[in-house]
């Protein structure tokens, strides 16, 4: 890791803005970011994560890499698209209906890569990067979060780099929102944010919920990651809906509230057992 990063920098590596040509002609944008599965000491199946609605109906889809500098770093400014056909299908579903999450392995995109003389530079997360269960319970309703996406489909396409954007925890991060592994957060949610990655961020210290404080570290933890949120319409009716990857004229208006629902990030363990099943088998 390049020593001169700090952490919100290394954070800003760990996306990915995607863009997919759907069937009709038009395009939608989202979010996702890089984990690593299936890791021991000896291998990982590396892999990009987001909403299974971001990529549904996919025929095409595209999204830029940052080069590695020969110091490891990455070379800001100098980056390479990729674009991908047959999009959707490239996606591993999470097994159950209802969660709005898939990955897509990329081990085979970076081994094409270095046989051209290409390497990468992104930051891939794993399961140290995942509260444990101490941690969670150690949490407040009231936490500080960090999201990084790409709303509206804004970035800095001259450098490849996200945007970061700062709010709390709505409701607790250890309690299940509605019976479901989810909760709330208290941030702006617009299309395109959908796959962004929500971290537990605290930059200068904490306070645990003893009301110990723990002075001078950095604290991050992937929460999990946004996929929809609350809004209303001008009638007046709450609906929830998944944060939309395109924006486009309807005929009923809705409001974001500025909340947004979080999948868990327990559901990426869920992921890792079915890769490493796959892995098992050969497939």
């Amino acid at each position: 890791m390049p020593l001169n990063l700090l952490p919100s920098e290394q954070l800003t590596h760990s996306t990915v803005r995607m863009v997919c040509q759907l069937a009709d002609g038009t395009s939608s944008t989202g979010s996702g970011f890089f984990f690593a599965f299936v890791k021991s000491p000896t291998q990982n199946v590396p892999a990009i994560v987001t909403n299974k609605h971001v990529i549904e109906g996919a025929v095409k889809g595209q999204f830029s890499l940052t080069l590695r500098a020969p110091d490891g770093g990455p070379m800001i400014g100098q980056h390479i698209t990729l674009e991908l056909d047959r999009f959707e299908d490239r996606w591993i579903p999470h097994p159950d209906p209802q969660v709005d999450l898939c990955i897509m392995p990329i081990a085979p995109l970076i081994a094409e890569a270095a046989a051209a003389g290409k390497t990468f530079f992104f930051i891939t997360l794993d399961e140290s990067t995942l509260p444990t269960d101490a941690e969670l319970e150690d949490l407040s309703a009231l936490e500080d979060i960090l999201m990084i996406g790409y709303p509206n489909g804004i970035w800095d396409k001259t450098n490849n780099m996200p945007i970061l954007r700062r709010g709390i925890t709505a409701t607790h991060p250890n309690i299940d929102y509605e019976g479901r592994k989810e909760f709330l957060i208290d941030a702006a949610c617009f299309p395109g944010s959908s796959g962004s990655p929500v971290f537990l961020y605290n930059a200068s210290g904490w306070t645990d919920r003893k009301g110990n404080m723990m002075m001078g570290g950095t604290r991050v933890k992937l929460l999990g990651l946004l996929y929809a949120g609350p809004q209303h319409t001008a009638t007046g009716e709450v609906r929830i809906v998944n944060v939309p990857t395109q924006q486009r004229a309807v005929a009923v208006s809705t409001i974001p509230n500025n909340l947004g629902l979080v999948i868990k990030a327990v559901r990426l363990r869920e992921m890792d057992a079915l890769m490493q099943a796959k892995v098992a088998s050969g497939v």
